[in-house]
């Protein structure tokens, strides 16, 4: 195998079991809820005036399907939406209390898996990491031009329609 396919296999294997682990921790404490609602109740939670547009984008989704995650999450009392008095078209997301609570979970969930892969990164120089990151804005970079080769707009098209 080459040690390009070794680089790409390895970080998949890396993310699935990453993706698996954190998922099973996940699925204990939020059972409740689907992986694609948590990750807009965390999104709503850090960002202002977040809105069906923002979060397709974010997510790589359809606003349509956005907006069946937020209705879904308004129907269940952990968002609410709002339109600012200076934009009276656009609607906007907000957490309520027991998404606020739900999102608490979910933060300290990272922090917990942060501190476990902490033995990890203590033994990674300044320099690997550095090495890691251009690594990773070079890879995101030539994916973007392929994407972009292909004439698609993956924040605005789905993934089925390909």
């Amino acid at each position: 195998m080459k040690k390009e396919e070794q680089v790409i296999a390895g970080f998949w294997d890396l993310f699935s079991k990453k993706i698996w682990l954190d998922g099973y921790k996940m699925k204990e404490s939020l059972k409740d809820y689907k992986p694609s609602e948590i990750h807009c109740i965390e999104y709503i939670g850090k960002s202002e005036d977040s809105n069906v547009t923002k979060l397709a984008e974010t997510f790589y989704m359809t606003r349509s399907g956005i907006s069946k995650i937020t209705k879904k999450l308004i129907e269940k009392g952990l968002i609410e939406s709002y339109q600012r008095p200076d934009n009276k078209k656009e609607i906007y997301f907000k957490l309520t209390e027991r998404g606020k609570s739900i999102y608490k979970v979910h933060e300290e969930l990272h922090k917990e898996f942060q501190k476990r892969d902490k033995a990890v990164f203590e033994h990674v120089s300044e320099k690997q990491l550095d090495s890691m990151i251009g690594f990773a804005e070079r890879y995101n970079k030539h994916l973007d031009a392929e994407i972009k080769k292909l004439g698609v707009d993956i924040k605005t098209e789905s993934y089925d329609k390909l």
